[in-house]
């Protein structure tokens, strides 16, 4: 076989033949489904660091090049010349649409973004001071009590309404943990609110859909902020085959309901080793506390022998400047300029990464800021409160989680994922 290579045991001279199989962009891969049957022996991959789990045509990341794309289309211009709902669109149907398919899309999903009656009081179970992100977590679980229906789903079009119904009424979900959280009262969708600034106006509005007067008048929700918002859910939208999405795929793979999927992501996403690091960039620029204390803690960042780990730098799969913070940074820059916000916590933020950037230590490493460096310092500057962090990822990503499970289910031959195992007990 010319498109293949050959694995020979040393032990007994035996050789084994796999086919290579060629991506359209990125490495190519080593079918070894057959590995087990023709050797009798596992492969061992700690963290899946070199193992390709599935086809997709999705999203695509080259780390070593800094490059992000979704369905082809650049992160950057994504980003910056089209809105959060195009962007859902493209992943759902695999183009952007034009004015009137995104319209008709804008529209149904202000629609779709009013919760059942019945899950509304299901918040009332939770405990008051409960984090949003495990409030979100059960009541996204809860809404498949509400539309079991999608278990049998069997056309484009039931494809389409459960994937609409999930993304629309996730940022209405956040808005009442975070409210529940607080113990205040929950503000409904506004359907003449478009989809960023509907969740901003549901976490900051009083009853009857006032917001806050103050001595110059009644607050407003500034387009500046809107476009954002809006930009950090299109830059979290989907990430490839990352911990979360995996978790999403494999709960499919056992042919549960997909809002359980997305619930079981949202699990996943919560852990501070993945969607939860903005949380901690913030809380860790918090204990930095002044822009003097940063070169000290930049030398615990470089010291072997101290536990100390500077947040918001580094990623799994980006040797080179993350595409996405490179977006949030010119956009925290505008933010500066138009809210005129010069805030402590961007001042040490500024200061680390000129730091970063600049010393010998980080560039050798390849740590560059990530995401998640840029994400927590502008969501304060938002005024978003921290607990809220993870669920916005939430926001953003639940379009990628769901057109995920959509793939995982229309490509034909999946399996349940089962992982083996190299067992070393007695």
């Amino acid at each position: 076989m010319k498109n293949s290579i050959t694995i020979t045991d040393n032990r007994t001279n035996n050789s084994y033949e796999f086919e290579i199989k060629d991506a359209t962009r990125g490495p190519s891969v080593v079918d070894i489904s057959s590995f087990y049957a023709q050797t009798g022996m596992f492969t061992y991959d700690n963290g899946f660091t070199s193992t390709a789990s599935c086809t997709s045509d999705i999203t695509f990341i080259d780390g070593n090049k800094g490059e992000l794309r979704y369905r082809g289309i650049e992160i950057e211009e994504l980003a910056t010349e089209h809105s959060f709902l195009a962007v859902c669109y493209l992943l759902l149907n695999s183009k952007l649409p034009n004015e009137e398919e995104l319209l008709d899309f804008d529209l149904e999903l202000r629609h779709r973004s009013l919760l059942h009656e019945n899950l509304r009081h299901l918040f009332q179970a939770f405990p008051s001071g409960a984090h949003p992100m495990a409030t979100l977590s059960a009541a996204t679980a809860a809404l498949a009590t509400f539309y079991y229906d999608h278990l049998n789903i069997s056309d484009e079009s039931d494809y389409q309404e459960m994937a609409r119904r999930i993304i629309a009424k996730m940022p209405t979900i956040a808005a009442f943990a975070y409210r529940h959280s607080i113990g205040a009262p929950f503000i409904h969708p506004d359907i003449d609110r478009g989809f960023a600034e509907n969740f901003l106006y549901m976490l900051r509005a009083y009853p009857g859909g006032k917001m806050h007067r103050g001595i110059y008048g009644e607050y407003t929700i500034k387009e500046i902020e809107i476009k954002a918002l809006d930009t950090i859910f299109t830059l979290h939208a989907d990430h490839e085959q990352n911990a979360s999405t995996t978790t999403v795929r494999g709960v499919a793979s056992t042919g549960a309901h997909p809002y359980v999927a997305i619930s079981a992501g949202i699990s996943a996403l919560w852990g501070r080793a993945h969607g939860g690091a903005n949380e901690s960039v913030i809380q860790q620029l918090e204990m930095i506390g002044s822009i003097e204390n940063v070169d000290k803690f930049i030398a615990r960042a470089k010291d072997p022998d101290d536990d100390f780990r500077l947040m918001g730098f580094g990623h799994r799969v980006y040797k080179n400047f993350d595409p996405r913070a490179k977006v949030l940074k010119g956009l925290q820059e505008q933010l500066k300029d138009e809210l005129k916000l010069d805030s402590n916590l961007m001042q040490i933020a500024n200061k680390i990464e000129e730091i970063a950037l600049n010393d010998e230590y980080f560039i050798s490493r390849k740590l560059y800021p990530n995401i998640d460096f840029y994400s927590g310092v502008i969501l304060t500057a938002l005024k978003i409160p921290t607990s809220m962090f993870t669920p916005i990822f939430v926001i953003g990503r639940t379009v990628g989680w769901i057109t995920q499970w959509i793939e995982f289910k229309k490509t034909k031959g999946m399996k349940i994922t089962r992982p083996r195992q190299l067992y070393i007990g007695k």
